[in-house]
């Protein structure tokens, strides 16, 4: 049995919203100068340039690379031999986004009743989704989310008999929807099986895959190639003014579902697609 203090999560958890909101990951912004490199149309072309010129003033200055630093989403990966120790770690979660959102002077995006709408001034509660697995680590993934890209982002309780061919209706539907409002390009992330609400974590989960590591599926591995191509395909384009780049990547998670199911969701990020991963 490992022990391990809530103050090291709480700490942790502050620093990796603070870099997450000011520093895009080594594959994004690989596949982002790649997609400057690649695009053929010349708005197009421009736009990601720009974007690109933002993010390398966001890590020089310490601005944040957008103005809405998201709600955040922590995904904690607990080892079961696993003991914490000093309080509570919900709370010590929450702490961490508070110190964060506070000494980072982050922009506080988070209303403490969703109708009443008063804002909490530190940007908490996190969404928070745990998971136990073997061993005596803890990897926490910290990934703000932006709600311009997550009010694009739909389900769909599809028939089995839709087949894998309403599984890319659904994903076209909901990005072509989507348009300029998700600021692309964007990642799209999909989740297929499950249950309504097990679908809509995997596919937020799946935005927070490495964007060069595709599925080990074969078939969803294809899936995912082809889902990108016709996307790109669409025109809508960098910032939704026309060109091939409408998307980086298309990342999909399976599960097993019931006999008379199939859930779909689509959960879409901007092209940032913040995320910070630590293992403690």
């Amino acid at each position: 049995m490992r022990t391990v203090a809530v103050e090291q999560i709480t700490q942790n958890i502050k620093e990796m919203c603070i870099e997450a909101n000011h520093f895009l990951s080594k594959d994004m912004e690989k596949v982002m100068m790649t997609a400057a490199h690649q695009e053929e149309a010349s708005l197009g072309k421009q736009i990601l340039e720009q974007l690109l010129d933002n993010l390398k003033i966001a890590g020089q200055d310490m601005i944040p690379i957008c103005q809405d630093t998201g709600m955040a989403v922590v995904f904690m990966e607990i080892g079961q031999d696993v003991h914490f120790e000093g309080g509570s770690l919900e709370e010590a979660i929450n702490e961490g986004v508070r110190q964060g959102y506070t000494e980072g002077y982050l922009r506080k995006s988070v209303v403490d009743d969703p109708i009443i709408r008063e804002n909490t001034k530190d940007n908490t509660p996190a969404i928070i989704h745990y998971e136990i697995v073997p061993g005596d680590n803890v990897v926490i993934t910290v990934a703000p989310k932006g709600f311009g890209s997550e009010n694009m982002s739909r389900v769909f309780m599809l028939k089995p008999a839709d087949g894998i061919e309403g599984v890319k209706n659904a994903v076209l539907t909901a990005v072509k929807d989507a348009g300029p409002n998700a600021c692309p390009p964007m990642v799209v992330g999909v989740g297929i099986g499950g249950t309504f609400e097990k679908c809509a974590l995997m596919a937020k989960r799946a935005l927070t895959r490495p964007i060069d590591q595709r599925s080990d599926i074969p078939y969803v591995r294809e899936l995912e190639e082809e889902l990108l191509e016709k996307i790109n395909r669409s025109g809508i384009g960098p910032g939704g003014l026309g060109g091939s780049t409408t998307a980086l990547a298309v990342n999909i998670n399976t599960y097993p579902t019931h006999i008379a199911g199939l859930p779909v969701a689509v959960n879409i990020c901007c092209h940032v697609n913040r995320h910070a991963v630590r293992t403690i």
